[in-house]
């Protein structure tokens, strides 16, 4: 793999990661509403999910996502479901400020959430699965030994991921010292119409192949 098919890569991935996203508007709203230390767990939950699919590509079983309709349809309306979930639960939340969420919010519990909510997003999302299926082979020498070529590519996305999540944390965390309680929970709830807005476009999504 040469450095200039490295910054390639990195140009083409920068592109996805940079777009708000379901796991960005996530990062957005768990560092407004629980603060940093949480919503890293939700960064650890998306980096996992994006390690786990790039192995399901590099094992072989990405051309299976890329052929089958079946599959396809299935992770999508997964999605879909998870999605508008997603954005009822952040609809639904009411932030109750800095200093009584401290005493209120169960640590334990939110880490959880954070951490399953984007381990979920980042494996129902079909436009991410077919990106790593379609996009990563490319860049990955056939005379070469594959997996370390896939686990440098892997990591690679994955520090940019993290780097941009965590960007999006800390503006909402800054944000959220910034207004009431009252304008935290309208945060989050335009994260949740977001969320519903990606959901609809994921419904409408239609593969070229498909």
């Amino acid at each position: 793999m040469t450095s200039a098919t490295l910054i390639l890569f990195i140009t083409a991935s920068a592109a996805l990661i940079v777009s708000p996203g379901p796991t960005m508007l996530l990062a957005l709203s768990n560092g407004a509403t629980y603060g940093m230390r949480i919503a890293m767990f939700g960064f650890i939950g998306a980096a996992l999910g994006n390690f786990v699919l790039i192995g399901i590509v590099a094992v072989g079983a990405g051309a299976l996502l890329r052929i089958s309709e079946q599959v396809f349809l299935l992770i999508k309306w997964c999605g879909v479901a998870y999605l508008l979930w997603l954005a009822l639960v952040l609809w639904r939340s009411k932030p109750m400020g800095l200093e009584r969420q401290a005493a209120h919010v169960s640590a334990t519990a939110s880490r959880k959430a954070a951490f399953s909510r984007c381990l979920a997003v980042a494996l129902t999302n079909p436009k991410g699965i077919l990106f790593f299926a379609a996009f990563l082979p490319q860049f990955v020498a056939l005379d070469a030994p594959q997996w370390p070529q896939y686990a440098l590519l892997a990591v690679i996305f994955n520090a940019m991921d993290v780097g941009c999540m965590a960007g999006y944390a800390f503006g909402g965390r800054q944000l959220a010292r910034l207004i009431s309680a009252r304008s935290l929970q309208g945060l989050n709830r335009v994260c949740a119409a977001m969320l519903v807005l990606l959901a609809g476009f994921l419904a409408a999504y239609k593969r070229v192949n498909g």
